[in-house]
């Protein structure tokens, strides 16, 4: 076996990244667990470690992002709110475009400090994925069934359980429900007809409630909505495959802060000016295919060096027992040694794979095809 060549294979690095990742991961996870003795004691001091321990892991997926890819993430907006940006709570409304929609919009928290008590609405069955899933859970974060009437109690008490949160916070909701592709977007723009609502040519129709429900738990607590919304120049399509392959692309991201005041309480009402708010991103959208930019300012935040710097730590720690269970292995000359090292391999190989396919947008739920279902009864 040629091993100078095969440590410089992509699969090495790919494999070395989710090794780093993995183990890391779990070894946090594990901790967290002996963190829930301190909940009846120290509520408080449970959360901020929390926060800390939470930021060891999603601060490694910035890092590919950030420093391995070298994605650029030009932000377009106002200066004045500019100043606000990790200073206060707020709601973060992300388009549902791109693989990789979900490690910009952190690659944002990252920017301006709040990384690692950032807040998700998620699905529920991400709660049982290792590692980020479980990282979710310490970190109070708001999981759905995606079934409104079985949702709504659950949805309600975890969004008010925040009101209280020790940190500056932001939470991030995705209103469209669901990644955008085009037959969802036909199937949603159905709805949008049969309902008498505007249709949407870059997004799908939003999900009122649940951004209604999270406005009205959360009024007095976070103090704008920042309104955001993702393109890539020159029609790149960016994946977390390639983000792991080393590949760069050039995110531009447009946000705008409203005052939460501005956002009506009432449901219907909130419901209206969501809608409205919708047209106005599609009008966005339309703007920056057309003239490949946004009407604000354009800036790059600073990068922060903790992302690396904490990736570098779980690198010395791991690799040093991986490469040398590695070398004795191949020096065996065993082949049940070998066979077993393939093994390891190949489960390695699927598992990576597994998580790339939770991003992948011809694998994401099929929640826009529930409505045309519903429709048709």
């Amino acid at each position: 076996m040629d091993i100078v060549g095969f440590l410089k294979s992509q699969f090495l690095c790919h494999l070395l990244i989710c090794y780093i990742f993995i183990v890391s991961g779990l070894i946090i996870n594990f901790i967290q667990l002996f963190t829930l003795i301190l909940w009846p004691i120290n509520k408080q001091l449970f959360r901020k470690i929390n926060c800390r321990l939470a930021y060891c892991i999603s601060s490694q997926m910035v890092m590919l992002l950030e420093w391995w890819s070298g994605t650029d993430c030009t932000l377009y907006t106002d200066p004045e709110s500019y100043h606000k940006y990790g200073k206060e709570n707020a709601i973060v409304i992300l388009n549902h475009n791109f693989e990789i929609d979900f490690l910009c919009g952190w690659n944002f928290c990252e920017r301006f400090g709040v990384l690692g008590s950032s807040k998700v609405l998620a699905k529920k069955e991400l709660s049982y994925m290792p590692v980020i899933g479980w990282m979710w859970y310490f970190l109070e974060i708001v999981f759905c069934k995606r079934k409104w009437e079985e949702d709504r109690k659950t949805v309600v008490q975890k969004l008010l359980n925040l009101r209280d949160y020790p940190e500056n916070f932001w939470f991030l909701i995705h209103c469209e429900g669901t990644r955008f592709t085009e037959q969802k977007h036909q199937i949603s723009m159905q709805v949008a007809e049969a309902k008498g609502l505007p249709k949407l040519k870059y997004h799908l129709l939003p999900r009122t409630k649940g951004f209604a429900v999270t406005v009205q738990c959360l009024r007095n607590v976070v103090s704008a909505v920042y309104d955001s919304t993702l393109n890539f120049r020159n029609n790149e399509n960016p994946t977390l495959l390639g983000v792991l392959n080393g590949k760069k692309y050039h995110a531009d991201l447009y946000v705008r802060r409203i005052p939460l005041e501005d956002v009506p309480e009432d449901e219907q009402e909130c419901s209206t000016w969501l809608h409205k708010l919708y047209q106005e991103k599609d009008a966005f959208q339309e703007e920056y295919y057309r003239t490949g930019t946004y009407p604000a300012v354009p800036t790059i935040p600073p990068r922060r060096p903790w992302t690396l710097l904490n990736w570098l730590f779980w690198a010395l720690l791991l690799l040093y027992p991986f490469f040398k269970l590695l070398i004795n292995m191949i020096n065996s000359g065993s082949s049940l040694t070998l066979a077993s090292f393939a093994f390891v391999i190949i489960i390695a190989s699927v598992g990576v794979r597994w998580m790339i396919g939770v991003t992948e947008i011809n694998k994401g739920s099929t929640y826009g095809n529930n409505d045309n279902k519903q429709k048709q009864k």
